[in-house]
């Protein structure tokens, strides 16, 4: 017997794939984007029904529906593992497309140019993370990675790394970035501290360390800004 929940089944106006061929996927809501992925229903509610009780659970918010985890997708009655990693692979290829700017042609000369990167890199991590953009001296970005990760509200960034990958990237000046998942983007005093040590021991190797930006969801502080560093 056919799965009258499955797409392929409903009435011709309500397929979400034909509407997307006709109309374009900028005339799909969330619901249907997400019920494309989840592609069939279960016997109570259809794939844009579950996918709206997705979007109920992520607070209709597409950001927070990027920071739920597999199993906490899971808890949805009707989603399965599968249909769990299905959407969680799509938020990360989404924040991928965010960062796939084409690093190789960035030029970073202010903070805000870094953000392209960080932002996306650290906003939906419910730990905390620490990142670096190891940069020439023209300011082009050779490279950017996660150096290490922390638990819910502290990461260690170890000093001696940081350097010595940014010898052997052969780069002359670094941003550093980490996040608040607290969603408070203000830095502490182990923030400042850090930064501060970071700081002076680059200089005895004429490395510039030009930022320290502290991402939380969306927003950002940049302790060069704020003179802070």
């Amino acid at each position: 017997m056919a799965d009258s929940k499955s797409i392929k089944n409903w009435a011709e106006d309500e397929r979400p794939r034909e509407k997307m061929l006709k109309k374009g996927a900028s005339a799909l809501s969330d619901a249907e984007l997400l019920g494309i992925l989840i592609a069939t229903g279960n016997r109570e509610k259809s794939a844009i029904g579950l996918a709206r009780d997705i979007l109920q659970l992520a607070g209709e918010n597409l950001r927070e529906l990027g920071r739920l985890s597999i199993k906490e997708l899971q808890r949805v009655k009707g989603i399965g593992q599968a249909k769990a990693i299905c959407v969680s692979a799509a938020m990360e290829l989404g924040r991928r497309r965010q960062m796939a700017e084409g690093p190789e042609r960035l030029t970073i000369t202010k903070s805000k140019d870094a953000l392209n990167i960080v932002i996306p890199l650290l906003q939906d991590l419910n730990h905390e993370a620490f990142c670096v953009l190891y940069m020439a001296i023209s300011g082009k970005l050779l490279r950017h990675e996660l150096i290490s990760v922390g638990g819910l509200s502290a990461t260690v960034a170890d000093v001696r790394i940081i350097l010595k990958n940014t010898l052997l990237y052969n780069a002359s000046q670094i941003i550093i970035a980490h996040n608040h998942p607290s969603g408070n983007k203000q830095p502490s005093k182990a923030d400042i501290d850090l930064t501060q040590k970071i700081v002076q021991a680059a200089q005895f190797m004429d490395i510039r360390v030009l930022d320290h930006i502290i991402v939380a969801g969306t927003e950002y502080c940049s302790l060069a800004d704020e003179g802070l560093m």
